[in-house]
């Protein structure tokens, strides 16, 4: 990592400054705490997120922090609690460490709440990545889902008095997948609002309806954990991939595709794996000094 430069001077007070990026229409704000004073935390970062209050973002990305052998990242929900992994995010994260210049390697390590990720970048600006994601699980206790042990597979569930045919798994957050012959935003929105607090799962869950197009391809609706419905969301598309190879309805090797565009999946023997997608840089952000302070007052 390059040396981090002195940030404040004279007991100075230094503009927060974030930066916007994008992911398939999935927008996120990188918060650097090697360049800002303001320290996050929950009511802040929900404030920051807000479309109406603050600058409006499906969450924040803070880091790195830098360790002995590898970075890391916290990603911050628009509702102000902690996301452990997000595929999105953490292809743009990694587009913001190559414009920093914390990286110069075209492959490392990062880690996450929700475990390590190897990125690739995959041309000379780092917009195009590839992104080991982990291993899924379909474990009940390794999602998490309430009762004994089990790979929960094409379970009916209950949400808003409708029983649905359910297959959930772990990306390092939860998921729960729904196959079905058609879906929509609003059929999104209808379940995911009810499913992400249901009594199946302690920690929430993110919901993805899921469409089989053929065997190489896949749509899905999501309704993220924290976040509401939104426009893509990589874990979901991994989660999605999973669901459906697993369940035999497709090959290992698809394309999901999300109102905010594609990304290409491949899982292999192991259950590892990966996601290759774009990303896109919007703008440097700097916050007025009367915002500052109400963000820092929270």
């Amino acid at each position: 990592p390059r040396k981090l430069v002195t940030l404040f001077k004279g007991g100075m007070t230094m503009k927060t400054v974030v930066e916007r990026y994008h992911g398939l229409g999935n927008d996120y704000l990188v918060f650097d705490p090697n360049k800002n004073e303001l320290k996050l935390n929950q009511k802040n970062a929900a404030m920051l997120c807000n479309r109406n209050l603050g600058l409006g973002s499906d969450g924040i990305l803070e880091g790195p922090f830098i360790g002995e052998k590898h970075m890391s990242l916290k990603i911050w929900n628009p509702d102000g609690s902690i996301a452990e992994k997000s595929g999105n995010g953490v292809r743009i994260f990694a587009k913001y460490l190559k414009d920093a210049g914390y990286v110069q390697k075209k492959k490392y390590h990062l880690q996450t709440d929700g475990g390590m990720v190897e990125i690739a970048y995959l041309n000379e600006d780092g917009s195009r990545l590839r992104v080991s994601m982990g291993r899924l699980s379909f474990w009940s206790d390794e999602i998490p889902v309430t009762g004994e042990r089990r790979e929960v597979i094409n379970e009916d569930m209950v949400f808003g008095n409708m029983f649905y045919p359910a297959t959930c798994v772990s990306v390092g957050n939860a998921h729960c997948d729904i196959p079905m012959d058609e879906i929509s935003e609003e059929l999104a929105r209808k379940i995911g609002s009810v499913s992400e607090t249901a009594r199946y799962f302690p920690e929430r869950v993110n919901t993805e309806i899921m469409k089989v197009i053929d065997n190489t391809n896949i749509a899905i609706e999501t309704f993220e954990r924290g976040a509401g419905y939104t426009m893509a969301n990589g874990t979901g598309a991994c989660a999605a991939a999973g669901v459906a190879y697993k369940l035999g309805l497709t090959g290992n090797k698809v394309i999901v595709h999300m109102p905010g565009g594609n990304l290409q999946i491949e899982i292999d023997n192991d259950w590892e794996t990966y996601m290759t997608g774009d990303v896109f840089y919007v703008a440097k952000i700097s916050l007025s000094s009367e915002f500052t302070e109400k963000l820092r007052a929270l």
